[in-house]
């Protein structure tokens, strides 16, 4: 038996998490668990792999699918009794340092934009402009909360308490789970570590939010050896499903029965809109 089939190199499955966390559109999708499943579980059975590696570069987004990816990340992890190591790259805040928190061991590097544990809920009020519009603006119900937070209606008190304590509640559960991740590794004070403040690299490794400064490359050689096969595990689709549901930028401009051409174009302008601003919060 040739000496390469006994003596296997160790291999490192590579999966990218990247972007916005949530639904998108399909010329900017977000980054949800049903978008990953297929690339996560190839990585945890791919032939020969010793370990995970996920590279997240992610400002954050949706609390459910960040909480959804990162559990089936920790179930396959023990499912398969598989090492996983996070690379964090531009940027890992907010929900894409929960995505962080799924790993072992998590690295950045130095410029790294790390944290951002925290809840945020943001919106337009556009009370004034329809009256200087002059448009009327007719609303019906049933329930008398189902109008809370309009954009249309001045804010009401109890409406922004009531939105306060869902984010509280959100909130406990992310510092659970950062708490729980990274046990006594934490050496900040919950005063410091969760008021949605979010540091460099160098900074978030004196916190104890992160193991290690490096790139993928450097310390996978280090732990695995140098000749260690990095394989890069993509959620690449079958020609059959792409001919099913091609998402594809001609569906932008030719328009579908399910979807008008200005509708398309609507969309994803303002999914551009909503993206940039989450980048934009970390000077991205």
């Amino acid at each position: 038996m040739p000496k390469r089939f006994r003596n296997p190199k160790p291999v490192v499955a590579v999966v990218r998490l990247g972007g916005v966390i949530g639904s998108g559109t399909p010329l900017r999708p977000g980054l949800t668990l049903g978008g990953v499943a297929t690339a996560l579980e190839t990585a945890f059975k791919t032939r020969h792999v010793k370990a995970v590696a996920l590279a997240i570069n992610s400002p954050g987004g949706s609390p459910v699918q960040s909480t959804l990816i990162h559990t089936r990340i920790r179930a396959l992890a023990k499912e398969k009794q598989l090492p996983v190591y996070v690379f964090c790259e531009d940027v890992a805040a907010s929900g894409g340092y929960m995505l962080a928190c799924a790993g072992d061991e998590i690295y950045a590097d130095h410029s790294s934009v790390i944290g951002s544990i925290g809840v945020i809920s943001a919106g337009f009020g556009f009370t004034d402009l329809i009256k200087k519009l002059g448009v009327e603006r007719r609303v019906y119900t049933a329930g008398e909360k189902k109008l809370a937070l309009d954009p249309f209606q001045p804010e009401n008190a109890s409406d922004i308490k009531r939105l306060k304590a869902l984010q509280k509640d959100i909130h406990e559960t992310f510092k659970s789970l950062v708490k729980e991740s990274r046990g006594e590794a934490l050496k900040g004070t919950e005063k410091t570590l969760f008021t949605g403040e979010f540091w460099t690299g160098i900074k978030a490794l004196e916190l104890g939010l992160i193991d290690g400064l490096g790139d993928l490359r450097s310390v996978m050689r280090g732990k695995f050896g140098d000749e260690v096969v990095l394989k890069l595990v993509g959620a690449n689709r079958s020609w059959l499903k792409r001919r099913l549901n091609p998402g594809s930028s001609l569906d932008l401009f030719y328009g579908s029965q399910a979807q008008p051409l200005a509708h398309k174009f609507a969309d994803n302008i303002i999914s551009a809109i909503e993206e940039r601003s989450i980048w934009s919060r970390y000077g991205l």
